[in-house]
């Protein structure tokens, strides 16, 4: 395709998309980085009130986030050769405390985790693999006391040498501590991939090949623990260069080695969270390219939201919001780094996503390649006015779903009211205009069959339109309405124009079931007639 005719393409696709809606299912992501206090947090916790007083802070950050429809957490958990939680091999970073080795007097990942868990999110640790900060810092300095001739020195910082078999397994360790003690929802990995300012003396095969040893021995360690625990990894932005498009020397592939398409295509990968921090023709033919090697897992672009700060490149807004358009109409999610740029509303990118873009919730997408079961369906036990409570499984959470159409309709995104909950039970408005339904969905994402928590009203007020099998009696009004009469699916879908004399229809050739009948004038617009129950003895 020639840098015209895509051009072209893509003003088709922003335009089509405007008038698609939301998809119920997409990745809404975040990195949360902890490093040097950069998103969190911006105190030191040293006693009890600095400590509430940090916790205070995530919890508002994350509830700016849910508010936006932010539904993945990838939190910064490994740093540099340092840790946020109290771990049996790498020291507390000084983020927390102030004083690296320290610890802030409590642990912040596993509060991290409850927290977003509470709002629905999902916690994905994210590790800093390679870089070990400092060449003399503590997380470095340990891992040389330990591990001598295992780091490499690149000016003023250590690297975990990616050509040693005991880097692969000695990451492998950490997150098969993370995985074990805590209950994350993925493994993000960072900076899988040879520095750029290394001297590579090694093919480039076998380049590749180290580095895809080390994402073996932690996918092995992390899914033999939980399966459900969804792989991750950021590589470059642009994979490779591509037939017309150049990469100007930077990809993840022939650069600095990273076999990313390789990893997600052999299930190495379940997601794919591509640095695409670029604009025009460095980023739209390079999401496509990733999207088109996708094997139907998930390519969440990362968008580049702090290069619209003046003191980096100062892009505009529509150079952000257009490449979210683009990667939804192309079936993929949108990821923004950083969160500080995002819930500080960097040029309007805050209000942009609450009020236009994601305004309406999203589940992740289900891992279909790894298992497709669906759990039982949750057992009402009680509802009333203002309550629905239900009979709790193990390793479930609950969606909940309203509308003032019954029944209600579970595919639409607008329907979709709480998700990923924990509880059991869950307080609802006292209004009798809506009705809601429950889902019970498992870890990895697949969603059980539906329960209506409030009977069918029309039936229950005895309010079906009769038939005797043949013809079916219209309410007395429809002669007011011009126009003609639609037998519909219980959601409101037609299926054929039913033949009218007078005041009834036949209803001969309708096999048994429940049905929704709809009156459509020459305007287009249609009318609930009511339901009927076709049942022949």
């Amino acid at each position: 395709m020639n840098k015209k005719l895509f051009s072209c393409f893509l003003l088709f696709l922003l335009f089509m998309q405007s008038l698609c809606a939301q998809s119920k299912r997409e990745v809404r992501a975040v990195w949360l980085t902890t490093i040097g206090g950069l998103d969190w947090p911006h105190n030191y916790s040293q006693q009890r009130l600095s400590m509430e007083k940090q916790q205070q802070e995530l919890r508002n950050i994350l509830d700016k986030l849910q508010k936006a429809g932010i539904n993945t957490i990838l939190f910064q958990t490994r740093i540099r050769g340092t840790v946020i939680y109290p771990s049996d091999y790498e020291p507390w970073d000084g983020c927390l405390s102030g004083f690296p080795g320290t610890s802030p007097g409590y642990n912040p990942l596993q509060f991290a985790i409850d927290e977003c868990h509470k709002r629905g999110m999902e916690f994905h640790a994210w590790i800093v693999t390679l870089p070990v900060g400092k060449w003399n810092g503590l997380g470095c300095k340990r891992l040389r006391q330990r591990f001598p001739n295992l780091v490499v020195k690149i000016g003023e910082d250590g690297y975990l040498n990616p050509e040693k078999g005991q880097t692969g397994d000695y990451l492998a360790q950490i997150c098969s501590e993370i995985t074990e003690r805590y209950d994350i929802d993925g493994i993000h990995l960072d900076y899988i991939r040879y520095p750029e300012t290394w001297r590579i003396k090694v093919s480039s095969d076998q380049g590749r090949a180290y580095i895809t040893d080390i994402v073996t021995k932690i996918h092995d360690v992390v899914k033999g623990k939980k399966p459900w625990v969804k792989m991750s990894c950021s590589p470059i932005g642009k994979a490779d260069d591509l037939a017309r498009y150049w990469s100007h020397g930077w990809n993840a592939y022939s650069k600095v080695l990273q076999n990313a398409q390789y990893w997600l295509r052999n299930g190495l990968m379940d997601q794919l969270y591509p640095m695409m921090y670029f604009k025009g023709n460095n980023f739209y033919p390079f999401a496509i390219d990733w999207q088109e090697q996708a094997q139907g897992k998930m390519i969440v672009p990362g968008l580049g939201i702090y290069f619209m700060s003046p003191r980096e490149k100062d892009w505009n807004l529509d150079d952000i919001t257009r490449e979210m358009f683009f990667t939804r109409s192309m079936g993929m999610g949108h990821a923004y780094f950083r969160s500080k740029f995002f819930t500080d509303n960097l040029k309007g990118i805050y209000d942009a996503a609450l009020n236009e873009i994601d305004r309406q919730p999203a589940l992740v997408p289900a891992m279909a390649w790894v298992n497709v079961e669906k759990p039982h369906q949750p057992t009402l036990i009680m509802v009333e006015k203002n309550r629905i409570e239900w009979q709790k499984q193990n390793n479930t959470t609950y969606n909940l779903y309203s509308s003032r159409t019954w029944p209600v309709d579970i595919s639409k995104a607008e329907n979709l009211m709480l998700y990923r909950q924990e509880s059991s039970s869950v307080d609802i408005p006292d209004d009798p205009s809506h009705y809601y339904a429950l889902t019970a969905m498992d870890r990895y994402g697949n969603e059980s069959d539906v329960v209506q928590c409030q009977n069918q009203p029309e039936a229950n007020q005895s309010s079906l339109i009769p038939n005797d099998g043949n013809r079916a009696i219209l309410p007395n009004w429809i002669n007011e309405c011009d126009g003609i009469v639609m037998l519909c699916d219980i959601n409101g879908n037609p299926i054929i124009r039913l033949q009218q004399t007078g005041n009834a229809v036949n209803i001969k050739q309708i096999t048994d079931g429940f049905y929704q009948l709809r009156s459509l004038n020459a305007n287009g617009i249609s009318h609930r007639l009511g339901f009927i129950l076709v049942k022949r003895f």
